[in-house]
């Protein structure tokens, strides 16, 4: 006999039942302390919100189209015993749609609830800055989880391992997944598939964008104003409230607990290059997440209009959190959207970078295999940069001398250094940076390979679609029009010093920073 997964059958639990576990369980966000944070009275509305949505992901409607049944399996078979959600680009607990339709299918079998994060060792290169910052994450992810009676497992290996013989292990009767665009993260998801048990369904959801990739398009968009008008026409669909991850009401057996978690070991085990340490401006996890939120629409939403001035603090500096899934970006749109009455132009600003534009980036990296090199590039931006590719340059620099600052360009190196020091360059002077990268070394290639390296090894939110792109952009013209041609850059877009310096005081950066700039020899 089987269940299928959205079959409505009977709700087992009744709504007094789900009221009565919701006031006695604390929420995952205020669990953690009895001493209360700065943004404890932020977390509490929040997690009042998902009350008043639903008791429960059992009385909320799932809309079906975030997922995806990866092996063309619907059915759970009832012999099994026990739901595993396998966590890996959405790390967090709350608002995490992918962890609400795992909980959805455990409440209606009546199993536990497992959640899994597979450690690799090693992940791109990353290293100690974002490994810390990951499993810092994570460990409070584990904590939130215990309190809701959901087994957290660290595995450590190869996902096409470790995750199937999870599956085994525990008699596993669905495996759902997240959602990446990423080359790596479809690559251990084929291969997971190749592995899992031929009765077992492998259910994959889109968790991180508000409108699903695969349905704000069917096919790679060209710029922003394609993809704009599918992404706004669908969000009021999409755009809702989320329903909380209650406390559950079946335990595991006792081999099915969770083993306590070494953290330091787990840091140990990945073996990071220590050379690019912690950094301070970024502290990880879901509550300092949703505490930067809160920071940018009391203080700096008001001054978003002035986000590319790169001494104005106007920027929502969410994107870690997001690149981490620490945060949703639904959760802050919706509360963004909450001042739309009183800062209508810079809520719009911000749902067009946070939902937009970075949607738009998924896109990209989903229906383009070639996201991260010049094969992914259009015609006309490939003509022109082979066009002018040996046209002379005044300077040349290698990797090491971009890496450690060394340039003729005081605001270049100035913006180098904000990155290595403080984990995150400012948005307009990456863009800036990159096309520097194009002007100063021997190709467009080395260009984009010197700035996807430099970009994913010291920026906390580097391995990321947005990261790609914006670095695809600058060198490449990916989702911009052509301009007027000039030597090195043909007809992709330009910026220089001057530019720089008729948008903001370019003396007041370089003296917060230090760079310097270096005579080079021609």
């Amino acid at each position: 006999m089987s269940t299928k997964v959205f079959d409505r059958a009977a709700i087992y639990f009744k709504i007094k039942f789900y009221r009565f576990i919701m006031k006695r369980t604390l929420s995952t966000e205020d669990a953690s302390t009895s001493k209360k944070s700065k943004n404890d009275d932020f977390l509490e509305e929040i997690h009042n919100n998902r009350l008043k949505t639903a008791d429960s992901i059992q009385q909320f409607k799932f809309n079906k189209k975030r997922l995806k049944f990866l092996n063309n399996l619907d059915e759970v078979v009832d012999t099994k015993t026990g739901i595993v959600y396998w966590m890996a680009r959405d790390q967090r607990v709350q608002d995490n749609w992918a962890l609400l339709f795992a909980q959805k299918l455990a409440l209606k079998n009546k199993w536990p609830l497992y959640v899994v994060f597979c450690l690799t060792d090693s992940f791109l290169n990353s290293p100690l800055r974002h490994y810390k910052f990951m499993l810092d994450g994570l460990e409070e992810v584990s904590k939130d989880l215990k309190k809701l009676n959901i087994n957290f497992h660290l595995l450590k290996g190869k996902h096409a391992t470790e995750i199937p013989n999870f599956v085994k292990d525990f008699n596993i009767g669905c495996l759902v997944s997240d959602f990446s665009p990423l080359r790596i993260h479809r690559e251990w998801t084929d291969k997971i598939k190749s592995k899992l048990p031929s009765s077992i369904p492998f259910v994959q959801v889109d968790a991180h964008n508000i409108i699903p990739v695969w349905v704000a398009s069917d096919k790679q968009e060209y710029a922003a104003r394609t993809i704009r008008p599918k992404i706004t026409d669908k969000l009021s669909e999409y755009l809702t409230e989320f329903p909380p991850v209650i406390k559950h009401p079946y335990k595991a057996e006792k081999n099915g607990e969770a083993e306590s978690i070494d953290w330091k070991e787990a840091l140990d085990f990945v073996k990071p290059d220590p050379s690019v340490g912690e950094i301070k401006q970024f502290k990880p996890g879901y509550r300092n997440g949703i505490g930067m939120l809160e920071s940018f629409i009391m203080k700096r939403l008001k001054k978003y209009d002035k986000r590319n001035d790169p001494l104005v603090d106007a920027l929502s500096n969410l994107s870690p959190y997001f690149h981490f899934g620490q945060i949703a970006p639904q959760r802050a749109v919706i509360e963004v959207q909450k001042y739309r009455k009183s800062a209508s132009e810079k809520v719009s600003a911000f749902v067009e970078e946070a939902v937009v534009r970075r949607e738009l980036s998924d896109n990209f990296c989903y229906y383009n295999k070639n996201y991260d090199n010049l094969n992914g590039i259009t015609d006309w931006a490939r003509k022109t940069l082979n066009d002018h590719k040996k046209d002379k340059r005044e300077f040349i620099y290698t990797l090491e001398e971009l890496e450690k600052s060394r340039t003729h360009d005081d605001l270049w190196n100035s913006a180098q250094i904000q990155m290595v020091k403080e984990g995150k360059m400012h948005g307009f002077l990456r863009m800036y940076w990159a096309k520097k990268i194009l002007e100063w070394t021997k190709s467009p290639e080395e260009a984009l390979e010197f700035s996807i390296y430099l970009n994913d090894r010291y920026s906390i939110d580097g391995r990321d679609p947005n990261g790609y792109v914006g670095c695809m952009w600058s060198i490449g013209g990916v989702h911009d029009t052509a301009w007027t041609e000039r030597d090195i850059f043909g007809k992709v877009r330009y910026m220089n010093y001057a530019g720089c310096k008729r948008k903001f005081k370019i003396n007041d950066f370089i003296a917060r920073y230090g760079g310097v700039a270096y005579n080079k020899k021609k």
